[in-house]
């Protein structure tokens, strides 16, 4: 985000895609150096979660998720659109473009969508998730931003654990 033009965007709603477009710049940052090997090699043979055995799984995971939080929100104010596919990519740079096209996406949507209400506290007005929760707009970016966090840390203990291994 550029912060030296004026944005036609709320203090919150700046505030939130300002953090989003922190945390997957941190994410971008620890999967840059990743070799092509490192990014498809299943790292996690315990887990039954298909998105959480490999850092492809995981990337592809989140990509998919972070359209899918905006396309909720999209489904709430009226544009009906259905969710993406999962996609997996061979690698990190694809994933890199994809990271900054999920960003674009949400950017181009709140700037079109400049009157919401982020704030509501009726749940029987909240966005109904497929996981059962229901978030305001506010909570459902505030849920993106951590979704990432937590990701970049899982890919992170995944790096260290291949970094004992020889690729």
């Amino acid at each position: 985000m550029n912060n030296n033009s004026p944005s036609p965007l709320s203090g919150s709603i700046l505030a939130l895609l300002s953090e989003y477009k922190k945390a997957i710049d941190e994410l971008v940052f620890v999967i840059q150096p990743l070799q092509n090997t490192q990014l498809i090699s299943v790292v996690d043979f315990e887990t039954k979660d298909p998105d959480c055995k490999s850092i492809q799984t995981i990337l592809s995971h989140v990509v998919c998720s972070g359209f899918g939080y905006i396309i909720y929100i999209e489904n709430f104010v009226g544009i009906k659109k259905p969710r993406l596919e999962k996609t997996y990519h061979q690698n990190v740079n694809n994933y890199i473009e994809e990271l900054n096209k999920m960003f674009e996406y949400a950017l181009n949507f709140f700037q079109n969508h400049t009157n919401l209400a982020i704030e509501e506290f009726d749940n029987s007005k909240k966005i109904k998730v497929n996981w059962g929760q229901h978030y305001d707009i506010e909570q459902l970016l505030e849920h993106a931003i951590v979704h990432i966090l937590r990701h970049r840390r899982q890919i992170e203990k995944f790096i260290e654990k291949q970094n004992n291994l020889t690729f």
